[in-house]
């Protein structure tokens, strides 16, 4: 019986010893490339630091995996080249495992490259072009939270149907303003509207006077934004001052809860947007949120709750296999569904696209906000197969053509 029990306890450590072996020095390393200073600062930046580590935390205490996790984080301050280099120096000296959050489809472009080059994982949630699934598409980047489709999708079409029909575009002027134009583009017109043109403006920009007047001289009913962050804001801002707004619409084709904070409900009122994820949906979504506030003082984004759920997939794919190799831990997080407080059924597919609900929200008028924070009515929710582009218009090679 004694030896018996020497023998499973001598299994046992060895299938441990195993299990550390196939961990790369028995540490996972989660590299966070964010905007940290710039104009998506307050819509990723330090929020997506702290929800990574909640995500580490959380794992953790709850899961007590074998194997240690570090974070790293720096500032890539929206240039794809300061990002490549980055990337390229934690997964060759660092030995980082994952580069994750990523906003700005610049940068998510370029470390999606170097992650390919380097065998490494590319955890995309704050970028926003189609192209990191489409033609620039590869089989080690997941990209989870929204993209250009699936925001162009809810708003404008929501805006074309209640009346909307004339449009014209401020655009910031690189891939994903051009990526998001293109789809509100598409949308606006399969919805019996008219585009009836569009002004690129410098990224980031800060003087958006002339690119207004041309959008007021246009004559259309709705200008849409398709930039996000501080652009987002500073447009919203001087379409007011410059008496653009109320006599035209605007159309916010990629906002976030924190620029409806900054601008005010009274700037803001009535005005759709499309998110992947709301504070307020659903208890499980307001006790994680209430976690998260706690910390950073001001309630998640859809890139910062969108960061926390693709690192604990991630983690949660790594334990289960009992290894960091990058082919095998993708496999196992494309045959796992996603299912927490910011997703429910959800499924990463062939091109990397993770799918899952998206809400039509409407800000509200600022006597129905009742408590802090209490900005939208959610006034549908889009069904992930519905949300975004589907499979069959895919242009990533991963893709097999039927």
């Amino acid at each position: 019986m004694k030896l018996k029990k020497l023998a499973l306890a001598a299994a046992t450590i060895a299938a441990l010893a195993s299990a550390h072996a196939q961990i790369s020095d028995n540490v996972v390393r989660i590299g966070v490339l964010t905007d940290l200073s710039g104009v998506y600062s307050d819509v990723s930046g330090k929020g997506t630091v702290v929800a990574t580590q909640m995500a580490i935390d959380d794992f953790i205490a709850r899961d007590r995996p074998a194997f240690r996790i570090e974070m790293v984080s720096a500032d890539h301050q929206n240039k794809g080249d300061i990002a490549a280099n980055k990337a390229r120096e934690w997964f060759e000296r660092d030995r980082v495992d994952v580069a994750s959050e990523l906003v700005t489809t610049s940068v998510a472009l370029a470390v999606q490259k170097i992650a390919k080059e380097k065998n490494r994982i590319a955890l995309v949630s704050g970028a926003a072009s189609t192209r990191v699934t489409n033609e620039d598409c590869n089989d080690v980047t997941v990209h989870w939270t929204y993209d250009t489709y699936a925001v162009a999708n809810g708003t404008a079409k929501a805006v074309t149907k209640t009346g909307g029909k004339k449009w014209f575009f401020l655009t910031a002027d690189y891939a994903f303003g051009h990526s998001l134009e293109t789809d509100a583009s598409a949308v606006v017109k399969a919805n019996g509207g008219e585009v009836l043109g569009a002004v690129r403006h410098p990224f980031p920009g800060s003087d958006f006077s002339s690119f207004l007047l041309k959008a007021q001289g246009s004559g259309a009913q709705i200008i849409g934004l398709a930039n996000a962050g501080g652009d987002t804001i500073n447009s919203i801002k001087q379409a007011a001052e410059f008496g653009v707004t109320p006599k035209q619409s605007l159309a916010g084709l990629l906002m976030f809860i924190t620029d409806v904070h900054s601008l005010g409900l009274k700037v803001t009122q009535n005005m759709y947007l499309t998110e992947g994820f709301y504070w307020n949906l659903n208890d499980e979504t307001r006790a994680w949120s209430k976690r998260f506030f706690d910390v950073h003082k001001r309630m998640p984004t859809m890139v910062q709750a969108g960061q926390y759920s693709s690192v604990m997939h991630y983690l949660k794919a790594v334990k289960a296999i009992g290894t960091d190799d990058t082919a095998k831990v993708m496999t196992q997080m494309k045959k796992t569904p996603v299912n927490d407080f910011f997703a429910k059924g959800g499924t990463i597919r062939d091109d990397g696209r993770m799918v899952h609900d998206m809400y039509l929200l409407q800000v509200k008028k600022p006597a129905e906000s009742t408590t802090p924070w209490d900005y939208y009515h959610v006034r549908a929710t889009i069904p992930a197969a519905e949300a975004f582009q589907p499979l069959s218009a895919s242009k990533c090679p991963l893709v097999a053509k039927k």
